[in-house]
Formats: structure tokens, sequence, C-alpha cells
């Protein structure tokens, strides 16, 4: 596999050629879905009946801060220091998740989905679960490819997308 680097910072190693691509694809087709849904058809939103206002606004500004605070210290930690060579990153978010930022992005779809709860943005946010774990797992083949065992043990000692999800190694 020929590695890809990181197209802000050649220092950063490889990530997925069209995960830019698929990601601003994926958000405009949610959101489309989401507002359409929500607010034109309501086709699937019958959940939010029975779901009281208050309750949805607290869920999702409570995953509103969950998502801030992930993506922050992820780009944080990734873009914060130059580095002369690629590293597998190991301290600060990601001591405890290997894709803070995927996950982030994961949970900014869910604030949307408990603002309405609508069924087909749900659906659509499944799918694009699937790819983050698709381009996910396609750069960690790049990292493995980069770092060997030095990465394999980071796999093994740190969960992909849920903090503390597995069982730590110290």
């Amino acid at each position: 596999m020929k590695i890809k680097k990181h197209k802000d910072d050649p220092n950063l190693s490889g990530e997925h050629p069209q995960g830019d691509f698929g990601q601003m694809l994926f958000l405009t087709v949610f959101v489309i879905v989401w507002i359409l849904d929500s607010f034109v058809l309501k086709y699937t939103v019958f959940l939010s009946d029975y779901i009281p206002l208050y309750v949805r606004i607290i869920l999702s500004a409570v995953t509103f801060i969950i998502f801030f605070s992930l993506m922050r210290q992820g780009l944080r930690t990734v873009f914060k220091e130059k580095r002369d060579k690629p590293v597998v990153i190991r301290e600060g978010i990601f001591k405890f998740i290997r894709h803070p930022i995927y996950t982030a992005s994961v949970l900014f779809y869910l604030v949307f989905i408990f603002l309405t709860f609508s069924i087909i943005s749900i659906i659509v946010w499944i799918i694009i679960i699937a790819f983050f774990y698709y381009i996910a797992r396609y750069e960690e083949k790049i990292l493995l490819e980069e770092f060997g065992s030095e990465y394999e043990r980071y796999m093994k000692e740190v969960p992909m997308f849920i903090p503390f999800s597995k069982k730590r190694k110290n």
C-alpha cells in the first residue's frame, strides 16, 4: 500500500484519499434528510411526540459538549506541535481513544438526532458510522505499515472509538 501523507502536515501519517470528500458528502446528505424529515415532511419524527422538548434539548446539549471537547482535544493534540517525523501519538485524548475526531464527528450528528428523533436520520447516521469505521480501518493499515509493532501495541491497549470500552494494559 502506498502511504499517502496527511494533506495539512507531511509529518503526520496518511489518511483515506476519499475521507474528506466522503465526510462532506455525508454531512450534506444528513443535513438535507434531517431538515426535510424533521421540519417539512415529518414522516419519521413520531418519537419526538413521546420525549419532551426539554429532555431532547438536554440530551443534545450534553452530546454537543462531549463532541466539542473530543474534537478540540483531538485536533489540538495532532496539530499543536510540529514533529520532525511521524510518531504514534499517545498523549492527551489519544491515551483513551484512537480516533477521537471521528468519534466527535459521529456525536455531532447525534446532537441533531436527539432534537427531533428522525428515524430516517438515524438510518443515515448508521451509514455514516460505517463510513467512519471504514476510513479508520484504512488509516490504521497505513499506521501499521509505518509503525509496525508499536502501533499494534497501541491498538491492543487503546479502544478505537469508545473510551474505556476495553481493558487497558499498563
